[in-house]
């Protein structure tokens, strides 16, 4: 399949814009000076990113998505528990963002501005729904929506504390308790929402 011209020059102006994000932040300075060179007119930087660096950041975690998609795909979680399937893609998501931690680090700093919300939002979502999925997870009704819901909740958490480059043993330590924390919710919430969404489909 044939790659869109306007990924092709996403990704040529997010080569040479990842190196400085680390020093200068997912700023709109950083973004003009990486578009300069990679060579790229005002016509191609439309093209590519027509929201400018919102689009970027967007097209940062979307690689980093694809990448852990494609790992689990080869993967081999037929022995695992659920629970470990959902903690083994949160992990290979960070393992796919790991070459450029502290430009994750900042974007993910960024989600928690007034301006960044809705957009990290959406983002969290789709990588929550990417870990389910390759998870196994099919269900189609309230329980779909709760489990991405929940896990989204938890990954800004785990993405500030990886991005502070603790040991293995404690970052397992970390994503093992916030997904615990996140399952307990849901078993309390599903108790009582979920009776009530039965009934109302009933009538």
């Amino acid at each position: 399949m044939t790659e869109p011209p306007s990924h092709l020059l996403r990704r040529r102006w997010l080569t040479e814009l990842l190196p400085e994000v680390a020093f200068e932040g997912w700023t709109e300075a950083a973004v003009s000076a990486a578009a300069i060179r990679a060579g790229l007119t005002q016509g191609e930087q439309a093209l590519a990113a027509p929201q400018g660096v919102l689009n970027l950041i967007d097209a940062f975690f979307d690689a980093a998505e694809a990448g852990a998609r494609a790992e689990l795909a080869s993967a081999d979680l037929t022995g695992l528990r659920v629970p470990d399937k959902v903690k083994r893609g949160v992990i290979a998501w960070l393992d796919a963002l790991a070459p450029n931690r502290e430009a994750a680090r900042r974007a993910a700093s960024r989600g928690f501005l007034p301006w960044g919300a809705g957009p990290a939002l959406q983002r969290t979502w789709k990588v929550a729904d990417m870990i389910w999925t390759a998870a196994g997870d099919q269900s189609d009704d309230y329980n779909r929506y709760s489990k991405r819901a929940l896990l989204a909740g938890v990954l800004p958490a785990i993405v500030l504390y990886w991005a502070d480059n603790p040991s293995p043993e404690d970052l397992d330590g970390f994503i093992s308790r916030r997904l615990a924390n996140a399952s307990g919710i849901g078993q309390r919430a599903g108790r009582i929402v979920k009776p009530v969404l039965q009934r109302f489909g009933k009538r």
